[in-house]
């Protein structure tokens, strides 16, 4: 029998990695956000920092990787954009985690990565501005001036990258089996519908 894996996208501070958290901690399960970011960090032999700074940058056209591979003295390896190479990476760690036992997986496409699992449960995760604006101040020490920008770069970031790796929209609801707004519902009640969703069908 194959392992429940939950996994959440979510919009800039909309509590997306709290309510995954609670949900992990509800269910007794692993939780996995950064810490993915860490094991990939480790596999390449550079800095997490520098592995962030490459996560959600666009890479080069598939086109301009092929042309760059016809060049027999370096692999396709070696010409892959490093964003390519982080996602491959992270990819594996995924798959990994997923077949070593029940958890629940923050962001890095994994419900598209994961989407053939039997037992796997996507959430999408949003809220409106002005709760995400206040939460990115008050939470995560955004300055206020700057919060609504941040909020707009890193939401394209997320989507960049979801639509990169997977040819679909990142906002597209039917990517997912469920949608929620934290703003609506509060993080514990996103958390406790999750966890009961997943009992109820997994």
């Amino acid at each position: 029998m194959s392992n429940r894996i939950i996994t959440i996208e979510r919009e800039y501070a909309s509590g997306g990695r709290e309510v995954g958290q609670k949900v992990a901690e509800a269910l007794g399960i692993p939780f996995y956000n950064r810490e993915i970011l860490e094991m990939a960090s480790e596999r390449c032999g550079v800095s997490v920092d520098y592995l962030a700074s490459a996560e959600e940058a666009a890479p080069k056209s598939f086109l301009y990787t092929l042309m760059l591979s016809s060049n027999p003295t370096r692999s396709i390896e070696d010409n892959l954009p490093l964003s390519d190479k982080v996602y491959i990476v992270e990819t594996n760690i995924i798959r990994e985690l997923a077949e070593k036992e029940d958890c629940v997986i923050v962001g890095r496409c994994a419900s598209y990565i994961l989407r053939d699992l039997d037992r796997m449960f996507s959430t999408f995760i949003y809220a409106d501005t002005e709760a995400r604006v206040k939460r990115a101040v008050e939470v995560y020490g955004i300055e206020p001036r700057r919060a609504e920008a941040m909020l707009r770069k890193s939401d394209k970031r997320r989507e960049t990258f979801y639509s990169i790796n997977t040819g679909g929209n990142w906002y597209d609801k039917s990517n997912y089996d469920l949608c929620l707004n934290s703003n609506s519902l509060g993080i514990d009640l996103c958390a406790d519908i999750i966890v009961q969703s997943v009992k109820r069908t997994l």
